[in-house]
């Protein structure tokens, strides 16, 4: 029985093949190893399909603005507050959610704060205006970030706090507030960009 010999001249292109086919296995295998790479630091290698993949949490330890952390504790707290007066079902607030949400709209401003009757006054309409208003769940957070804005309105723009007073009022009507109770909040929240320029 004969063994095939590839001749002189089928040696080198064998070579040059083989040579070929090692260097694309090691591109395709770098090629991967990015790839996985990028889903890791992307964070969806390990989500499960149709799910949004989760923010990786910071790698290098510092710790947290102590501003940004305020801002967030204090955005959190507003809707929690929100969220106790929506799911109500009493005719009034109940003294623990009414000093609570005082509280955390005296907390809310960073810089120069509005007057404690004006906080006091804005306390008690949001807590009329919200009570028993399950239809608002849904913007809870929002209507927090906004109420925690306009504490802090100096670092807005006119045309940026008449946005979030144009959204604040149209949260409270999808929400069901009466058109009276609305514009005394709008007035209250106005008075506090006004006293914490």
């Amino acid at each position: 029985m004969a063994r095939y010999q590839p001749t002189n001249n089928m040696k080198p292109a064998l070579v040059i093949g083989l040579l070929l086919a090692v260097v694309a296995t090691g591109r395709a295998d770098v090629f991967s190893q990015a790839k996985g790479q990028a889903k890791r630091a992307g964070g969806q290698e390990s989500a499960p399909a149709g799910t949004q993949p989760q923010p990786q949490a910071p790698q290098n330890n510092q710790p947290m603005d102590p501003a940004l952390a305020a801002t967030l504790a204090n955005i959190a707290n507003l809707r929690t507050d929100f969220a106790a007066l929506n799911n109500s079902a009493d005719s009034i607030p109940s003294a623990d959610v009414r000093l609570s949400l005082l509280n955390h709209l005296s907390a809310a401003a960073q810089g120069p704060k509005p007057s404690s009757a004006t906080i006091q006054k804005l306390a008690g309409q949001l807590g009329t205006a919200l009570l028993g208003k399950k239809s608002m769940t849904a913007r809870q957070a929002t209507l927090a970030r906004y109420v925690h804005a306009l504490f802090n309105g100096s670092h807005l723009t006119e045309a940026q706090r008449q946005t979030i007073l144009d959204e604040v009022k149209k949260i409270l009507a999808e929400a069901g507030c009466s058109v009276d109770d609305s514009a005394a909040i709008l007035i209250s929240l106005h008075a506090i960009v006004t006293e914490t320029k």
